[in-house]
């Protein structure tokens, strides 16, 4: 399989963690949506990321859609998101929190990095970052109980943690959530976690195409 996209996105990299994790071996393939857009349009006509390309050649697109697909490939014992009950609607609520925080302040980044000044919209990246920082504070709110199996919420959550230090740090500094620092801390110790470690954040270079933000 190939996955395609670059691992300072938490999107490509909650699949590649969940690859990882899971025992699916894949090729990394690294173009970039910014630099690379018509290219990447020939794998997903979004141009988005991430996409994964299949053994048979069939393309998944939307992490959503391939989490969703490694999860019934691996069946119910070993799925990353319970199969049905309270346990799958809490994993689906603390995913969507994870998420929501990625996108609103990947919305507010891009605002305030890519758009021309004198074209910024400061309500909007205060609203932006308002509703991420909601996000944040309600999974550091929640119970993220160790010993406990690697799955969904937590690999998402802690995709998040990393982009937010990342693309928008004094919404995220160490210490001001305590239970999302030691989460992040179990996490980025795991090998999958270490394998797919976006050291830097770079500013795309034009707004043509977007990723699911990172």
């Amino acid at each position: 399989m190939i996955l395609v996209g670059q691992y300072d996105s938490p999107y490509v990299r909650r699949v590649a963690i969940s690859l990882r994790v899971l025992g699916f071996e894949y090729r990394h393939d690294t173009r970039s949506v910014f630099a690379d857009f018509e290219a990447m349009r020939e794998v997903n006509p979004l141009g988005r990321i991430p996409s994964l390309v299949l053994d048979d050649g069939e393309i998944l697109i939307d992490s959503a859609a391939i989490l969703d697909w490694l999860d019934q490939t691996v069946g119910p014992g070993r799925a990353l998101i319970p199969p049905a009950g309270a346990e799958r609607r809490r994993a689906l609520r603390l995913i969507a929190l994870a998420t929501g925080a990625i996108d609103k302040v990947g919305a507010a980044a891009y605002e305030r990095l890519m758009r021309p000044a004198a074209l910024r919209w400061p309500e909007w990246i205060l609203r932006c970052r308002r509703q991420g920082a909601g996000a944040i504070a309600a999974l550091a709110a929640e119970s993220w109980p160790e010993p406990a199996p690697l799955d969904q919420a937590r690999i998402t959550t802690a995709c998040m943690i990393r982009y937010v230090r990342l693309a928008d740090p004094d919404l995220l500094p160490p210490g001001r959530h305590p239970a999302l620092d030691a989460l992040a801390a179990r996490c980025e110790a795991l090998p999958a976690f270490q394998a797919t470690y976006p050291a830097d954040y770079l500013l795309p270079q034009e707004t043509e195409g977007r990723s699911e933000p990172g």
